[in-house]
């Protein structure tokens, strides 16, 4: 929200406070409260009729830094809330005669005494940002709506990132953002998954800790500042610092929740029927048969919309005039191999037989007169589950399940961003806190189900909406992209910025959702979309089968769809990376390569886990324009080096791309397998890439837990000793290097591994 008219005049029909000093503190052994007023109190006789902010300073984590401001106290309302972790870690509080000192591990607030107030935070002695004077804020709009409002500053050479799933630019500075959930495709400021958290390139975070509207400011009011505001009478934010940018995610994520890990079989090809197709049994296993025929391996077909009766969405049923036996039909296509996803949503229309029911028995959103919540857009006389309502959630779940007992396998969970604010939640909650923390709870009960009923290991989602704390329910995918380059590029900077907002998995729709996709764009998207954490054909008008856009879409899918299942072995280890440490596998460079100034506003190009970079190819020319930091680096799929540090353009064509891996690093691929699930210790290939001392990998299973291990170390005298464990059989490719006691090959030099331990010169 911006109040500010110029540099010295506030709008007009606005009132705004500032917090001037700090007038009095008190102490707790984890809590400093600073009691900070609106005019300067110079005397007890200055204490009568002024407001004041009360700001109350804790840690819930260690490095984590809680700063919560209210003015009034006292409000009854009830209000949706995140979860936050709280360990009460050990903090200190000290002061002396000029300032009040507040720390948790290496992170520290320093908070000014005296005529103003000012708040400087640091990690390990270094600045990071600050409050200065006049920064916090307590403002009746020109509604009369209040808010409270805090500013932190921008450094020379700060960039800002994240706040969720933004198609907007990548570096966020000069923008204003609201964090509210809309459903307005992928070309707007609108977006589906809203964070209100942002993180810098100086190695800090700051989250606000609210699920309500946040509106940041960042350098476009003040261009040095970082402004954000929220209604009510108070506002928490968290304010985190680490070593590197990654260590900040993991810290946030520690905060809010990790990302749980997807199984195997996700990460393979998912296959859809698209949106509004007319489509039926036929034209499902027409599909499923022509990859099969086509030697594409495929994990997953997902029946969208139209498994259901129009004007019926939802009613949970299978429209018998396409699919007569429903349950024959699955157990066919689970005969194949193939896991199955239905497409739902958490709305019912008035002509589906579901809606008398959750009428009569309370379990949709209310308004205020107690009349059924309902309007027209999507579906006639559309109503919402009330998630708030325990007996609507059972009823919703017992709908799910039923589908779960025919062989379903996962949901794709889609809308939950039209929320409506003039309404009614059965547990009392604000409205306007529960717009996007719908969100939340929808996703939840849909993935706790799938825990509960296919197991923890199993459970996962194809979902659009999300808030603070929905990485804990992947996946999620980028929402309603057209069919053009524009999009596709503006789908990845999205997926970035969705990754520094502590998600750790992400897919798009392979050639764009809407109609008009051609056949140059489905086969630089499908490069794009295989080198994805999670790949799926959809579209809206148009069926996404390859062999409709040529004979080479064809050769292209097949060949980037067994690359990706090759690199299983290397997916799900980085896949645990993410689990454990809530960072991305799409890696926006920024992340991997902070130190590159170059790479800070990189978003046409991704690290795919610590060791391979991908640069889409984004025009039918077949031209890649891409960076490449410093070191020696070596194209995955045709061996050519790139000499590190600078920019590179190149022609491709639709078999290869600049898909290169870091200096010093070991790939272990499988073999082209029927699927992604299978053992990724046995029949494995190490590739080796300019090793320089040592290098090291594992080897997880299905579950993400390490089974294996290699290390590869660089010999005074000439060669290397290779050590392995927990592998079957496996080989190694030296990548570009010829060794006299190989086999000399295309890429290299391969050499089978017969023990433990195996010296190569």
């Amino acid at each position: 929200m911006k109040y500010s008219n110029g540099g010295w005049l506030i709008k007009d029909g606005f009132n705004v406070d500032y917090a001037v000093h700090v007038y009095d503190v008190r102490y707790t052994e984890n809590s400093l409260y600073l009691y900070a007023p609106f005019n300067f109190t110079g005397h007890k006789g200055h204490s009568l009729d002024g407001g004041m902010f009360t700001i109350e300073i804790t840690s819930p984590l260690e490095d984590v830094i809680s700063v919560k401001m209210y003015h009034h106290e006292g409000s009854a309302q009830k209000k949706a809330a995140f979860e936050i972790n709280h360990q009460q870690p050990h903090v200190t509080i000290t002061e002396n005669e000029n300032m009040y000192i507040f720390s948790s591990g290496k992170s520290s607030v320093e908070i000014a005494k005296g005529e103003q107030l000012s708040m400087i935070y640091k990690r390990d002695g270094e600045v990071l940002t600050e409050s200065s004077p006049r920064s916090k804020a307590y403002i009746k709009d020109d509604t009369g709506q209040i808010h409270v409002s805090e500013q932190l500053s921008i450094g020379v050479g700060e960039y800002i990132y994240g706040l969720g799933e933004r198609f907007t630019a990548f570096v966020k500075n000069g923008q204003t953002v609201d964090i509210w959930n809309e459903d307005g495709g992928t070309g707007t400021e609108q977006t589906y998954k809203n964070i209100p958290f942002y993180i810098s390139n100086k190695g800090y975070g700051i989250f606000v800790n609210t699920p309500e509207k946040v509106s940041f400011e960042i350098g476009s009011e003040k261009v040095s500042k970082v402004q954000f505001s929220q209604p009510g009478e108070s506002m928490e934010y968290f304010f985190m610092a680490g070593d590197n940018m990654k260590k900040v995610l993991t810290l946030y994520t520690t905060l809010t929740g990790k990302p749980s890990l997807p199984p195997a079989w996700s990460f393979g090809l998912w296959l859809s029927t698209s949106f509004l197709t007319d489509y039926d049994e036929e034209t499902v296993n027409t599909f499923v048969d022509g990859m099969f025929e086509r030697d594409i391996p495929l994990d997953v077909f997902h029946f969208d919309c139209l498994w259901m009766r129009e004007f019926e969405w939802c009613n949970f049923t299978w429209d018998e005039r396409m699919f007569p036996e429903p349950e024959k039909m699955l157990r066919r296509l689970k005969d194949k191999g193939l896991k199955i996803s239905l497409w739902i949503n958490p709305y019912v229309g008035q002509k589906s037989p579901l809606f008398d029911e959750g009428m009569t028995n309370g379990y949709f959103l209310k308004r205020p007169n107690g009349d059924v919540w309902q309007w027209d857009k999507w579906q006639a006389g559309l109503a919402i589950v009330d998630f708030t309502n325990p007996d609507a959630v059972a009823w919703y779940r017992g709908k799910l399940k039923a589908l779960l007992d025919m062989g379903v396998d996962s949901f794709k969970t889609d809308f939950g961003e039209r929320i409506p604010t003039d309404c009614v939640y059965h547990d009392g909650s604000s409205p306007e806190s529960m717009h996007n923390y719908y969100a939340y709870l929808y996703n939840q009960v849909v993935f706790d189900l799938l825990k509960e009923e296919r197991g923890e290991q199993e459970a996962v989602l194809f979902a659009r909406s999300a808030t603070t704390g929905s990485q804990k329910f992947p996946v999620h995918w980028g929402g309603d992209c057209t069919s053009d380059y524009p999009s596709m590029a503006e789908s990845l900077r999205a997926g970035l910025s969705f990754g520094m907002s502590g998600f750790g998995f992400w897919s798009h729709d392979i050639g764009g959702f809407e109609a008009g996709c051609t056949p140059d764009l489905y086969k630089r998207w499908t490069q794009f979309g295989l080198l994805s954490s999670h790949s799926r054909y959809h579209g809206s008008w148009e069926y996404k089968v390859p062999w409709l856009y040529g004979e080479e879409a064809v050769d292209v899918t097949r060949k980037f769809t067994k690359l990706k299942l090759s690199l299983m072995p290397y997916i799900m280890k980085q896949a645990q990376v993410s689990v454990n440490q809530g960072i991305p596998m799409m890696r926006a460079m920024v992340l991997e390569f902070p130190e590159d100034r170059n790479s800070h506003h990189l978003d046409q190009q991704y690290m795919f886990g610590e060791n391979l970079l991908v640069a889409p190819i984004f025009n039918d020319r077949g031209v890649a324009e891409f960076y490449v930091p410093e070191g020696r680096w070596t194209n995955f799929l045709t061996n050519d080096i790139h000499e590190g540090g600078k920019w590179y353009k190149e022609d491709y064509d639709y078999l290869t791309m600049p898909l290169l891996v870091k200096p010093n690093s070991l790939i272990v691929t499988g073999p082209n397998s029927e699927g992604a699930a299978y053992d990724y210790a046995k029949q494995v290939v190490i590739h080796a890439f300019e090793i320089d001392q040592k290098a090291t990998a594992e080897v997880t299973d299905q579950q993400g837990k390490t089974v294996g291990s290699i290390s590869v170390k660089r010999l005074e005298e000439g060669g290397y000793c290779v050590q392995t464990t927990g592998l079957g059989e496996a080989s190694i490719v030296f990548r570009n290097e010829q060794l006299s006691s190989g086999e000399s090959c295309a890429e290299g030099t391969l050499i089978k591994l017969t023990g433990t331990e195996q010296v190569i010169r």
